[in-house]
């Protein structure tokens, strides 16, 4: 790799982009090129106070196409919202046909890109193939968690029956109503329809990291079965996006489970609590955030990674500086990778250059 530092730009400034501002601009082989916000009267503030830090002398801008000019080597994208793919596919294949690398935490569905929308999946390898560019996405679940923890545990396989990655999260500090609520019922009655519940969301929404797996390990996958549980509360629980009424729903739990030869090989299972006490019955943590790997198989494996301090709800950022560093210290190796769409089975292991304090 070049010894000139990698120029970046970091495209918006929420929990991730933040953390990875701050990350690019402590590394010695990045530079922090510029800040893309979605807001007018974030434009011209420097990004290290947007980030929650002192000023690093780089203004933040709402113009795409000024950063763009910038000619970076690779864009940092982490804008959230209620469209999420459709909104950041644009600007995606904008940046890709710029010649602009792009490593993102925003699309989940795209760490595995073969399963992503076809119509979009073509568009990308169109606007990469035109820019010689290359796409990489990834976080913590659906990431590293969900996907690539697995495969290195894997390394130890003489034999392997199943596969069994697991969530267990305490999401009580996660601000956006319309998510909780609509998208995955929480503080909603049972009989309520969750966006979760309509038909394919669940295959869709884990199918990525469930073929990243099958690839990873060599076998096909014939299909993906998803299920949806929820539990109520028994009390008011108050969290981030307001209160959760009692008889309301809890605690959510999916279920993916990636077919192979007749029967389950590959599954996902997620786990959300808004409160620890919530579905005594299903599988619990004294963290914030557990990642479990089980591997059935010769010999049998059992792997459990944490985030935060026990009791100490630090996890949501613990979570969040994971999903960040995934792509930022991806980012010299997919500048480096030859264009296309990929996923962490192009990659070698992203070491954090510079991590060591």
């Amino acid at each position: 790799m070049s010894s000139k530092p990698i120029r970046v730009v970091v495209w918006a400034t929420g929990g991730v982009g933040s953390i990875a501002i701050d990350a690019v601009h402590r590394r010695p082989d990045l530079e922090l090129a510029g800040v893309w916000v979605h807001s007018p009267d974030k434009a011209g503030q420097d990004a290290g106070v947007l980030a929650g830090g002192s000023p690093i002398g780089v203004a933040a801008t709402s113009d795409a196409a000024a950063l763009i000019a910038l000619d970076p080597d690779c864009v940092v994208y982490s804008a959230s919202g209620p469209e999420r793919d459709a909104a950041a596919v644009p600007d995606y294949a904008r940046l890709l046909e710029a010649g602009i690398n792009v490593v993102t935490t925003t699309s989940t569905r795209l760490v595995y890109p073969a399963t992503f929308n076809p119509e979009w999946r073509e568009q990308l390898a169109a606007a990469a193939r035109s820019g010689r560019s290359s796409l990489y996405a990834s976080g913590i679940f659906p990431g590293f968690g969900s996907d690539q923890l697995a495969l290195v545990l894997a390394t130890q396989s003489k034999t392997i029956r199943t596969v069994r990655v697991t969530e267990v999260s305490l999401n009580d500090h996660y601000p956006v109503a319309s998510v909780m609520m609509d998208g995955m019922g929480f503080g909603r009655p049972l009989g309520f329809t969750p966006m979760l519940s309509q038909p394919g969301v669940i295959e869709g929404s884990w199918s990525g990291p469930i073929h990243l797996i099958a690839e990873g390990l060599g076998v096909r996958v014939d299909e993906v079965r998803g299920s949806l549980d929820r539990e109520p509360t028994e009390r008011d629980i108050e969290v981030a996006f307001g209160t959760i009424p009692a008889g309301t729903c809890g605690a959510v739990r999916t279920r993916a489970a990636g077919m192979v030869n007749g029967r389950e090989a590959i599954v996902v299972d997620h786990i959300i609590r808004m409160a620890r006490d919530v579905a005594p019955g299903w599988l619990s943590s004294d963290s914030d955030a557990t990642y479990a790997v089980d591997i059935q198989g010769e010999p049998d494996i059992h792997a459990v990674m944490t985030m935060g301090e026990k009791e100490g709800h630090g996890a949501g950022r613990s979570a969040m500086t994971a999903t960040a560093m995934r792509v930022v210290n991806a980012v010299p190796h997919v500048v480096a990778a030859p264009p296309g769409l990929l996923s962490s089975l192009d990659l070698p292991v992203t070491l954090p250059a510079g991590a060591v304090l």
